[in-house]
């Protein structure tokens, strides 16, 4: 048996064997394992909620290309997250978004990636006399630096990236460390217009994301249509997509 291979249980060979159908994806998730240090109940978790797909499919180019970590962004942040362990009312607000991700810590961070360490929530940053909060801030370990999270409840709109920006750079004046990278900044939003997303980070110079999420599983046969219709649309084109 190779070495790599060792590093899981058998119980998780088996869930890979199971549940994951092409090579390329068997291999994502044997690697994602190890490096995370799922436990077999993650692992289903992750491949229940197609991750491999939602990866696959993510286009995290629009982050500042100079930041030193930027080479790193596809394979840690997603277009799409899946928060079905939340059990929000039909009807809820930001806050209520808010206290649910906190009271749910363990399963929001399993959803991000281990490396993230959580700094706090409502994380107070003061500028001049004013009083500022960013919704959650976390440190990833790996990349070095700090990740600042906004939410929103409704669909993405421009305007939103404008507090983005002020709160990065209140983070890299006042928060980051010498040593540390550039802090990025992730607006977690119900919905997203891809179009629109392009257009307005088209001229952001600050190191910002743009995601949406569920509060619901989505359907893994649906995303693996996505998928095939995502490759095929590369094949003909020549690029990736956006």
């Amino acid at each position: 048996m190779p070495p790599i291979l060792g590093k899981l249980s058998w119980s998780q060979h088996l869930e890979l064997l199971k549940r994951s159908s092409t090579l390329e994806e068997k291999v994502f998730y044997l690697l994602l394992a190890i490096r995370e240090g799922y436990t077999v109940e993650d692992l289903k978790r992750q491949i229940k909620t197609s991750l491999y797909e939602r990866q696959k499919m993510s286009s995290q180019k629009i982050v500042a290309n100079q930041h030193p970590a930027a080479e790193k962004i596809p394979s840690i942040f997603r277009d799409k997250y899946i928060f079905e362990f939340l059990d929000l009312p039909e009807q809820h607000n930001e806050s209520d978004f808010q206290k649910a991700l906190i009271g749910r810590l363990k399963q929001f961070i399993l959803e991000l990636g281990r490396d993230f360490i959580f700094m706090g929530e409502e994380y107070h940053l003061q500028v001049g006399k004013r009083d500022f909060y960013i919704d959650l801030l976390f440190f990833h370990r790996e990349m070095q630096c700090l990740v600042g999270f906004e939410l929103k409840i409704q669909e993405f709109e421009p305007e939103h990236l404008g507090k983005l920006n002020f709160y990065l750079e209140a983070l890299d004046r006042d928060v980051k460390k010498p040593h540390e990278n550039p802090s990025i900044g992730v607006l977690l939003c119900k919905s997203k217009e891809n179009e629109v997303v392009e257009y307005a980070l088209s001229r952001n110079i600050s190191p910002a994301l743009v995601a949406d999420y569920e509060t619901k599983m989505i359907d893994k046969e649906l995303l693996q249509r996505m998928l095939h219709e995502w490759a095929e649309n590369i094949n003909k084109t020549g690029t990736e997509a956006d």
